[in-house]
This record gives C-alpha cells, structure tokens and sequence, in this order.
C-alpha cells in the first residue's frame, strides 16, 4: 500500500491474513497520520480528508502529513497543483497528488531541474501558480507542453496517482486478482451503472 509518511508505528498496515479481496470489499486503510514535530525534512504537506469521502470512511483519521527531504512547501504545493491540471480528478484528495510530489522530491538528480520549472511556472502565472486561476493554470502549463520539466512531472503522475490503494478505492478497484483465478468469478460481471444485459448479450462464463 502507498501511503504518506505517518508517526505511530500502531497503526499498522493490514497483514495478508486480513485482506478481503476476494469478496471485493477494501481493508481499512493506515492513511497518513502525523504531528507537526515529528516531521523534520526540508518541507511539509499537511491536509485532511474531505467529510464523507471514501477514503474518509476508511482512513483512522482525516489528517495527512507528507514530509519533503529537498523540496519546500511552496513547491511540493506547485507540483501538486500541477498535476490536478495534468490529470484532473475531483474525487482523487490532495493526499494522494502529495504522492506525486513525494516521489519526485526523492528523485536528487532532477531536483535542480524541477525547482526551476517550479519558479517559472509561479513567473508565468504572475507570482503564483497555485493561486492562479484554473483557466491561467492550463494556460501556463499548455506552453511548457514538451519541456524536460513538464515531461518529468508528466510521466511520474502516471504511477504515482495510479498505482496506489488510496486511489483504488476511490476508483472501486478491487486489487490483483490472477492469483486467485483472474476476474470470471470477481468482479466479471459486476457492472452496476449500466442495466442488466440480457442472457443472450452477456451469457454465463465458461469455467471448464
């Protein structure tokens, strides 16, 4: 399970024994839990989880905390925002575009290199980009379209929003199941937002 830094060993992640995938249902979730000093990097993310969200109901707490080595607040904010205008979800919250901003901060080498793709995108926006506008915002991003810096970001927010149980849940992804069989008897037949097709459409599977 991705999650962000947290402070009490307690809370620990379920073990194999307690997960419940096999009827579909999500294990609740150590979702990031923290206080301001125990957090010690170069910068800080804090938030919390929206009332009544999915990941609200399964996290212990609403608070998060993500703790950056080498970016700032400001930028690790910047980078956030940028991948809201990337790859826009309202019901995705911001502790998990903090994981993108996580992933790109433990990257060194290209920590040069984001703070000024970082600094240019606050002088395109006049000052500041997370404030800016979400018109403004696409606007700037648009230009740099093709840049190392928007290419880098880019490419990240494919794993880094995606590939995590916090974003499986909001999305109703059940988790792996070759292992158990594959899908014919999970979630095969699932589809809930659309009517019931008739017997013909959509016949019994094939179980040998």
């Amino acid at each position: 399970m991705r999650v962000i830094a947290i402070e009490p060993l307690a809370l620990a992640l379920p073990d194999a024994d307690s997960c419940t995938e096999d009827n579909g249902s999500v294990p609740k979730m150590n979702l990031p839990l923290a206080r301001r000093n125990f957090l010690k990097g170069s910068g800080i993310l804090m938030g919390t989880l929206a009332t009544g969200s999915v990941l609200a109901a399964l996290a212990p707490s609403r608070a998060w905390a993500l703790e950056l080595q080498q970016l700032s607040k400001s930028e690790g904010q910047t980078l956030m925002a940028m991948g809201r205008v990337l790859y826009p979800h309202k019901k995705l919250p911001d502790a998990v575009y903090a994981l993108l901003v996580k992933d790109l901060d433990a990257k060194t080498e290209a920590v040069p290199m984001l703070r000024t793709g970082i600094a240019a995108l606050d002088e395109a926006a006049g000052g500041s980009f997370v404030k800016a506008p979400a018109a403004k915002k696409l606007t700037v991003v648009k230009a740099i379209e093709g840049t190392p810096f928007f290419n880098a970001v880019r490419g990240q927010c494919v794993t880094s929003l995606y590939d995590n149980d916090m974003a499986f849940a909001v999305f109703g992804y059940p988790g792996s199941a070759w292992e158990k069989g594959g899908y014919i008897t999970r979630g095969f037949q699932d589809l809930k937002w659309l009517p019931a097709p008739t017997l013909a459409a959509s016949p019994p599977p094939f179980l040998g």
